[in-house]
């Protein structure tokens, strides 16, 4: 991947227009994760350090073209304040008078907050009037906002086209350990891909099948698999009509020389509740009246057996029900076991998307990785081998 980073930038006395993700969430008017900002602010710092006008940028939930005072990112200044030790100015609006004064007074090292960029129905629709209305205030553009890059908006590919784009730190690192996992991986490398559903995944599965060795299905998704090929699966979730689907998938990946891996064994209990009654049983051994809620012992057994001779691990999607006990076990296991190898300097480790992000938290591991990547659609599309707009703008 060829994309300027910071390295390339010498922002002394030049305003940067910084694109971040301050999309986080909030209850009662109180920001209850500050993972984003945390990971922002070395951008932020790196740039005032060397003497740059730093004017952050973002959208915030889906104010659809409308000033809902809810979705305004006022709050967002005290916990910038907090996080970087600093005064950070904030103007209410993202373009026009108010937001090019509040630039043009800004100092060597200041930080200026802008509001809500989807306060403006253009955002959304990558407007050109927007984009240059942003890459008005600025000299530079410089995008720390990876989840948010698989949208083509004004504050993430348009501007980018007008001012000189940079990828910001959070950006940069996101790109490499991702180019590391798929793009220039060490071999072999394993996928675990878990998730409810196997056609909300069909592109993810048909990338990762040609670009990997071993792909590792558990969740839901393995049930449609293993009915596919004849099992009983009892009341299981599973989708009746994918199963010719999940055969293509089988053959396909077969033909390309990657090996899928289904479950030996599974967890049934006959309902998704905690400590609800459940037994380990073989892949025949599914009850009509029950349904499967993890995979079990012999099936983790053969996982952590495959890992110990792999390199590079890519994981999106638990095993099983993780939010309720004891359906959490296969994930948590195989979790450690990831951890081990990682700080072990055998396995390079990279995981996110939805669920695999609180998984790999609950199995406490989530500082254990090579890299969890919090960007959720952003990184699915980078794995089913789609372009990203706010990506290709910085190339």
């Amino acid at each position: 991947m060829a994309f300027r980073t910071l390295d390339d930038l010498d922002p002394r006395g030049l305003r940067v227009l910084l694109r971040a993700d301050l999309n986080l969430p909030v209850k009662d008017g109180k920001i209850t994760d500050m993972t984003r900002i945390e990971r922002l602010c070395p951008t932020i710092a790196e740039l005032c350090a060397k003497g740059a006008r730093v004017i952050i940028c973002s959208h915030f939930d889906r104010p659809k073209g409308k000033r809902v005072p809810e979705m305004s990112l006022k709050p967002m200044q005290a916990a910038l304040f907090a996080s970087l030790g600093k005064p950070v100015a904030f103007t209410d609006d993202c373009i026009g008078g108010e937001a090019e004064a509040a630039a043009a007074a800004l100092k060597d090292g200041e930080v200026l907050l802008l509001e809500n960029t989807r306060y403006h129905a253009g955002e959304e629709k990558n407007d050109a009037a927007l984009a240059a209305g942003l890459a008005k205030l600025a000299d530079v553009f410089v995008n720390d906002a990876f989840s948010a890059a698989h949208r083509a908006h004004s504050s993430t590919e348009g501007v980018a086209r007008l001012l000189p784009a940079y990828a910001g730190r959070l950006m940069q690192q996101e790109l490499e350990a991702l180019d590391a996992a798929l793009g220039n991986p060490q071999r072999p490398v394993v996928a675990i891909v878990g998730g409810a559903k196997v056609s909300t995944k069909l592109d993810l599965l048909g990338n990762l099948s040609s670009k990997v060795d071993v792909l590792v299905i558990g969740g839901a998704m393995a049930n449609t698999f293993l009915a596919a090929q004849g099992h009983a699966v009892g009341k299981s979730l599973q989708e009746a009509d994918m199963h010719e689907t999940a055969r293509e998938i089988l053959a396909g990946a077969a033909a390309r020389g990657c090996e899928i891996v289904l479950p030996l064994d599974l967890v049934v209990a006959e309902g998704f509740a905690a400590h609800s009654p459940n037994r380990v049983v073989g892949l025949d051994g599914v009850p009509a009246d029950m349904m499967a809620l993890d995979v079990g012992p012999a099936t983790v057994a053969d996982v952590v057996k495959r890992l110990s001779s792999a390199k590079t691990l890519v994981w999106n999607g638990p095993f099983g029900a993780f939010e309720i006990a004891p359906f959490d076990a296969a994930t948590v296991a195989v979790a450690q076991e990831v951890a081990r190898l990682t700080e072990a300097g055998q396995l390079r480790s990279v995981g996110g998307g939805g669920d695999t992000v609180s998984a790999l938290r609950h199995a406490g591991v989530s500082e254990r990785m090579s890299y969890v990547s919090s960007a959720g659609g952003a990184f699915l599309e980078w794995l089913e081998g789609k372009e990203l707009p706010g990506v290709a703008a910085l190339s």
